[in-house]
């Protein structure tokens, strides 16, 4: 896991931290029951307080992105979680919003918009997870 905090942005820190573990889960860099690092360790490791990290971990929790297994730590939930899977279906709207709008202005069809959509979808391989 990589975090880069920024004492320039407008985020605060503990947001900062969440939206890129977020960003991790969402692009698949951090997989499903992966192990996130302790609080202690990411606090020391990005020169922070517990309290900060606590902070992201605990809305990151909240949220249905990350899960805390008693003893053992936090881990990435599994995609098939509800609350997961409810934001990645956000993102792929978003995602298509963006790919509508972009159609718009070079005046592409729905027609044609959904034949390139077919053709993609037809091109990508789907891996199913057992």
């Amino acid at each position: 896991m990589h975090i880069v905090l920024s004492n320039s942005s407008p985020l605060p820190i503990y947001e900062q931290i969440k939206e890129q573990i977020k960003t991790q889960i969402l692009s698949g860099e951090l997989c499903e029951n992966e192990m996130l690092p302790s609080l202690r360790q990411l606090a020391k490791d990005l020169k922070i307080s517990v309290l900060t990290t606590t902070r992201a971990y605990s809305e990151l929790d909240e949220e249905g992105y990350i899960t805390s297994r008693q003893g053992k730590g936090f881990f990435v939930m599994p995609s098939g979680s509800d609350l997961l899977r409810e934001q990645l279906i956000k993102e792929v709207e978003h995602n298509l919003n963006s790919a509508i709008l972009a159609a718009n202005r070079a005046s592409i069809t729905d027609d044609e918009l959904l034949k390139l959509l077919k053709i993609l979808l037809d091109s990508q391989p789907i891996y199913e997870e057992n």
